[in-house]
């Protein structure tokens, strides 16, 4: 565990089935709080658009760019950190980025125009980037080789989570108090964590990194890694391009109270939570029906939740649902690009991050418009649809590949068992 090269293979006792009993350093629990506050800030504004907006005097779909722009930051932001960060001891990386995170979040708290407001959200999605990066490297190298799944496990639970609780709270406590109040929460919570973090993290961490930034781009080559990016981003671009105007849905067009929407943002992350879990187990012995499937289910559930936005009992359904659908491959996904990507995991884990949020910037973006557009409240679902559907691609063409080189295989085998024979 001396490399970031190393680190995202699971242990031989993990592969074999036994899951680990000792118990998990303190620092992977630390880490794990670090990404369900990055998780939270992400999306928290999905739920506080109109109060946003009407504070600000800009338009629900302007407000949107809060979301595309923290999109964009973590687009540049995760690769380019991760590049940066080769040498650095992780000690220092994560409490830098979460450092920045905490201070963009006071100048989010603070600011008097929405300008400011989007400048800020990119320099904190760069340091979220950054933390990205370098925090399951961190943990599996903690926890070690005996429980290293587990840890990686417990990091990326956290930024689920925050679909389950962080993002509803978030939405509860902005029409309690303000908009302006979770980012004052998130805040204080990010310069809280930092402290942890310098007395968690071991000061050698993995710093003896023995890569280089050519190694780790030498992973670009691989057409399979190009594929399941991708499917990446249409997979988010299409499920978050309805996700993120989802308040004036509910609002407008399901005629459900303002204070309801979080509840059904609960609904929503927690089937994305039961999702990913499903998704995950299933995908270990089959990736490629769990991809096509959940594309399949998203494309499906995108066009109904815009046609029956008008029963309120439906909507919420199928927002579980969709996030059940929508989210559950991304496990698989991010596995499937780490073993394309050969001897650089942590680029291919950083270019999922990437792709993931170039996904939902252009999603969200051209969502916003639909909004504006005639279709209304509706038009982002519309939206989705469209670009969920384009993940059937690259899903597919991967699964062909995927039986191609089976079939070749088994053909060289049976050539060479009738040589034996002869």
């Amino acid at each position: 565990m001396n490399t970031r090269g190393g680190v995202l293979h699971a242990p031989a006792e993990a592969r074999a089935g036994h899951a680990p009993r000792a118990r998990l350093p303190l620092v992977v629990h630390v880490l794990a709080l670090g990404t369900f506050l990055m998780g939270t800030t992400e999306f928290v504004v999905a739920g506080l658009l109109p109060e946003i907006a009407g504070d600000l005097q800009v338009s629900v779909a302007r407000t949107g760019l809060l979301i595309t722009v923290f999109a964009i930051g973590m687009i540049v932001g995760a690769p380019l950190m991760a590049m940066l960060t080769l040498r650095l001891p992780a000690r220092l990386t994560l409490m830098l980025s979460l450092g920045i995170f905490a201070a963009g979040h006071v100048i989010v708290a603070l600011g008097p125009s929405f300008t400011l407001l989007l400048v800020a959200r990119f320099v904190t999605a760069v340091a979220t980037g950054a933390f990205w990066a370098v925090a399951n490297v961190a943990a599996a190298d903690a926890a070690g080789p005996a429980t290293s799944s587990r840890a990686l496990g417990l990091v990326g639970a956290g930024a689920m989570l925050a679909n389950v609780v962080g993002v509803p709270l978030g939405a509860f406590a902005g029409q309690l108090m303000g908009w302006r109040g979770p980012f004052w929460a998130l805040a204080a919570l990010s310069a809280a964590a930092v402290p942890l973090l310098a007395r968690t993290v071991p000061h050698e961490g993995p710093s003896q990194q023995t890569g280089s930034v050519r190694s780790e781009l030498a992973a670009l080559r691989s057409g399979r890694l190009w594929l399941v990016l991708a499917a990446c981003a249409t997979t988010a671009g299409g499920v978050l391009a309805a996700y993120s105007y989802i308040a004036p849905l509910l609002t407008d067009r399901t005629g459900l109270a303002a204070g309801l929407v979080p509840l059904v943002l609960v609904g929503f992350g927690l089937g994305a939570l039961a999702g990913s879990l499903v998704g995950g187990r299933l995908g270990d012995r089959r990736p490629h029906t769990v991809t096509i499937a959940a594309a399949s289910g998203a494309t499906l559930l995108l066009p109904a939740i815009a046609v029956l936005a008008g029963s309120a009992p439906a909507t919420v359904v199928l927002l579980a649902l969709l996030g059940f659908f929508g989210l559950g491959a991304n496990p698989v996904l991010m596995a499937l690009a780490v073993r394309s990507a050969g001897k650089a995991p942590t680029l291919a884990s950083a270019l999922t991050v990437s792709a993931f949020n170039l996904g939902t910037a252009i999603g969200s973006w051209i969502a916003g418009r639909a909004l504006d557009s005639s279709m209304g409240s509706t038009g982002p679902a519309v939206v989705g649809t469209a670009i969920a559907a384009l993940t059937l691609i690259p899903t597919t063409a991967l699964a062909l590949q995927r039986r191609r080189r089976t079939w070749s295989a088994d053909a060289r085998n049976a050539a060479a068992v009738r040589a034996g024979e002869a």
